[in-house]
């Protein structure tokens, strides 16, 4: 992973500084609630329903075992005890005291961590796929890239206020674990039949108040060019975005206006300015970012662990956790390990400091010291021998995060929702604990197979359920919470936004709602088929029917 120089170490402990006198201003009086609001902002503090909420930057998703400590160490010391993982691979905490955050930063900083850019109207984390580097099915890593992509954006003075929060995804493998379709850039790392790496570039994805699967731009970017082209991409936003209304500011409401073709036509025209200056990549420039990202020393295996096998084979508890919790690792006799953070009755992406700590643990013994958060808000162990495997599974099943239900429907991706975020029409975290209790018999979750849920508390659609096969948003009915449903979303290839089912429903009906669509597509699926492809085939018609019959 990349670690800090004693410049960047510099600026991040400067930062910590000068918030922490900007905080000490504006709790003596000296600064208006108004002059703090972008302070703090820049600062990933927001104030939430009960209390400031601080969102702490993980690159691209990728955490130490050391950092993680830190991260338990301050849920202990200065919040409740937890912190939340989120869908941009951050962590949040939701109940810091305002004169306690410079403290919290100053302890970030000790391990080269900040919460730098994670709001406002600026370019947030850049997140990735949380197998990058390990997948079997990676063409190339996209790690340097996005970590290029940081040192670039970071502090960059022309796109600090922009007319809208803009976000940034790179995939680089055959699927698509980025959701590289819904950002206001996509990155897809690529390499033409010369072997020559390249990007495809999508423009102008998103979701919220106005979902839309982004558009193409580029077919292939050159690797020197992909600086100089952002830059365009972003000056063009930035030139012509509406500031006037922040509901059509987003760059996807630019792109549909001027279209995609227009778009392109105008970014091009301001890349011919910027395409050859100081900030083409060189070769140099790219191997010393890449050289942070070696390979760990593997061990030599010819093939898959014998005795691990034989556990899959003897074991159904044990197979069950394999076939859903593991991602195949591109070095013979190792695996991915998806660490469950969705048991029921725990709030999704939650985790305890106990657990945060063990999970530093499981990564210092298994994985070369090194932790992934997932864009499922999920953590992940990317480098485990077959050997440990049966091992880590008992640890895992004591520490709670072994429930083998990753990509299940009960694998949820869900906002804290109203308990937490004062912007929510509805709770979110409710409605996800009554799903998955609906649906407690892991045998029939494995039959179901593949399917996301996603549950937002708003428009604002942090938790991603427009692009869920089964998407639940929260509504308010003159001051009543009710759930609109969505179906066919899709976030990886051929990303799709989902359809909506009809009128909303009342919490209490939620978990029906779902069994209901449920059972059409097993009724209806043909043996090879996953929900999306039943849906696909078989249209809206027969779930409306079978979910609002008895209305009618």
């Amino acid at each position: 992973m990349y670690i800090y120089d004693e410049y960047d170490q510099q600026i991040v402990e400067d930062r910590v500084k000068q918030f922490r006198d900007q905080t000490r201003r504006y709790l003596a009086g000296e600064l208006s609630e108004g002059e703090f609001l972008p302070l703090r902002l820049q600062n990933g503090l927001y104030v939430q329903r009960y209390a400031p909420m601080l969102r702490v930057a993980i690159p691209y998703g990728l955490v130490s075992a050391k950092q993680m400590r830190k991260l338990a160490f301050i849920a202990r010391q200065y919040d409740k005890g937890y912190a939340h993982f989120s869908t941009r691979q951050n962590v949040q905490f939701n109940w810091p005291e305002l004169e306690n955050v410079p403290e919290i930063l100053a302890h970030l900083a000790e391990v080269q961590m900040h919460a730098i850019q994670t709001s406002g109207n600026c370019i947030r984390n850049t997140t990735t796929d949380q197998f990058a580097g390990v997948a079997a099915d990676e063409l190339v890593d996209p790690r340097p890239w996005c970590e290029i992509i940081r040192q670039w954006s970071t502090f960059h003075p022309e796109f600090a206020f922009l007319p809208r929060k803009f976000k940034i995804a790179v995939n680089g493998a055959e699927q698509d674990r980025a959701a590289i379709g819904v950002h206001d850039i996509g990155l897809n790392v690529i390499k033409n039949e010369a072997g020559e790496i390249g990007f495809r570039v999508l423009v102008g994805g998103g979701l919220g108040r106005t979902p839309i699967v982004g558009s193409q731009i580029c077919d292939f970017l050159p690797w020197q060019h992909l600086l100089t082209y952002l830059d365009a991409i972003l000056r063009v936003y930035n030139r012509y975005g509406r500031r006037d209304n922040k509901y059509k500011a987003r760059i996807k409401i630019l792109v549909k206006a001027l279209t995609p073709e227009v778009f392109a036509e105008k970014v091009n025209a301001e890349w011919a300015h910027t395409k050859d200056t100081d900030t083409t990549l060189t070769e140099q420039e790219v191997q010393r970012v890449a050289a942070h990202f070696t390979a760990p020393e593997y061990k030599s295996f010819t093939g898959d662990d014998a005795g691990y096998l034989a556990k899959r084979d003897n074991e159904k508890g044990f197979n069950n956790w394999a076939m859903r919790n593991l991602q195949a690792h591109k070095v013979p006799g190792y695996a991915a390990v998806t660490l469950s953070l969705k048991p029921t009755a725990v709030a999704p992406g939650d985790a305890t400091d106990k657990q945060m700590e063990a999970a530093a643990d499981l990564a210092e013994r298994y994985s070369f010291g090194e932790l992934r958060v997932t864009h499922q808000q999920n953590l992940v162990l990317a480098d485990v021998r077959q050997s440990d495997l049966y091992a880590l599974w008992q640890e895992c099943k004591e520490l709670g995060f072994a429930t083998p239900n990753v990509g299940l429907l009960t694998d949820i991706i869900c906002c804290p929702g109203g308990d937490f975020c004062a912007l929510a029409n509805a709770k979110s975290i409710p409605i996800a604990e009554a799903i998955q209790r609906t649906f407690d018999d892991l045998d029939y979750l494995h039959d179901i197979g593949d399917l996301d849920l996603n549950i937002s508390g708003c428009m604002n659609a942090c938790g991603h359920h427009h692009v869920g096969h089964i998407g639940v948003l929260g509504v308010d009915k003159k001051g009543q919470e009710f759930y609109q449903v969505s179906l066919g979303g899709n976030s990886g290839r051929d990303a799709s936004i989902g359809q909506i089912l009809g009128p909303s429903f009342a919490a209490d009906e939620m978990p029906s709602v779902v069994s209901k669509v449920i059972d059409v597509y097993v009724q209806n699926r043909t043996p090879e088929e996953l929900f999306l492809d039943t849906f696909q085939r078989i249209g809206m018609a027969p779930f409306k029917e079978r979910v609002y019959a008895a209305a009618n």
